[in-house]
């Protein structure tokens, strides 16, 4: 009986799955992890990893929905109208900048999958759509961007963000000083929409 107490739960092998998968791809690209590899770095079994994920997309999958859930968290001071909206603005963009740093392996391999995987792609761009959205809703009626096509520039701006983000995870320069990506995107996304 007392065995039986020492076996991880549910939960736990749940999260060593994702947790070995997480830790391979700070070292790996997704492309070349196999199934096998992330078992035995999770110390589970095939029959464990199936259990949980049908594939290592729903794996990954469930790490950028994770990610991606924080980066609505960092954005929402500004999303909801602060008081001062470049200073909620550039918080939001640095706050954006720690988190990608922080699942640089998760979001670099979302990155590069999306465009060949129909899991990944339908994944991806809904997410992206979430602060598209967020962004359209927050700007629609500002009567800065009169004439402007408002869900376009939204889009760009979120679309923008990902690269920049992108190429910051992958520390290719200027963007892996992140005071310049911060500082950069800040810039960009107040001149865009008229913010003083």
């Amino acid at each position: 009986m007392n065995a039986r107490r020492d076996e991880p739960s549910a939960a736990e092998l749940r999260e060593r799955v994702l947790d070995a998968l997480r830790a391979q791809l700070d070292e790996r690209t997704f492309d070349s992890l196999s199934v096998a590899e992330i078992i035995a770095a999770a110390g589970v079994s095939r029959a464990s990893f199936y259990f949980y994920f049908p594939s290592k997309q729903a794996a990954l999958a469930e790490l950028v929905r994770r990610a991606v859930g924080a980066g609505h968290e960092a954005a929402e001071p500004w999303l909801s109208g602060a008081p001062d909206p470049r200073a909620a603005l550039r918080h939001g963009i640095a706050a954006g900048a720690d988190l990608w740093l922080a699942n640089a392996g998760v979001l670099r391999a979302i990155v590069e999958s999306w465009g060949s995987d129909p899991l990944l792609r339908e994944l991806w761009l809904g997410q992206m759509a979430t602060f598209t959205a967020a962004t359209l809703e927050r700007i629609a009626d500002d009567p800065a961007l009169e004439g402007v096509d408002v869900p376009a520039l939204a889009a760009s701006l979120t679309w923008l963000g990902e690269r920049v983000y992108y190429l910051a995870a992958c520390g290719v320069a200027p963007f892996d000083d992140r005071e310049v990506l911060v500082e950069t995107l800040t810039h960009l996304w107040t001149r865009a929409l008229g913010v003083p």
